[in-house]
């Protein structure tokens, strides 16, 4: 009966650092990440300086994660490259994939930066201004 209660008790204890743990890693480790849904929200209901501020950091943060995740996929398909396979190999290649990860990323990348030009430039005062003429 005390074995049950301890392996139990150490059972609830392991559950529950996991899901503290998986909470960390969920919650981005302290950095503070804005979702695309929360991205597009705060872009449609954006009308002063600091709003276009607030998004054009969020946009340069999304394009250095983009860019660091393009990195590490390109290292990976370095690697893949060097992997020699027979001459029936299915399609897509693992070199293939990691390829067209890298290629998403660096697209992924290139939009936010886009995007964050933008809402650097409307977060100027005269940037406003010109785009509340329009």
């Amino acid at each position: 009966m005390n074995g049950r209660l301890i392996a139990t008790g150490i059972l609830t204890l392991a559950f529950a650092g996991v899901g503290t743990a998986y909470g960390a890693v969920a919650s981005g480790g302290g950095e503070a990440h804005t979702s695309p849904a929360q991205l597009k929200k705060m872009a449609h209901e954006a009308h002063t300086p600091e709003q276009y501020k607030a998004l054009a950091v969020s946009y340069d943060i999304q394009q250095k994660d983009y860019l660091k995740q393009a990195a590490d996929e390109k290292q990976e398909w370095i690697r893949r490259s060097q992997i020699t396979v027979s001459l029936y190999a299915k399609y897509p290649k693992p070199a293939d994939e990691a390829k067209y990860l890298y290629e998403y990323y660096v697209e992924k990348a290139s939009e936010a930066g886009v995007l964050s030009a933008k809402y650097a430039q409307l977060a100027e005062p005269s940037g406003a201004a010109t785009q509340q003429r329009m």
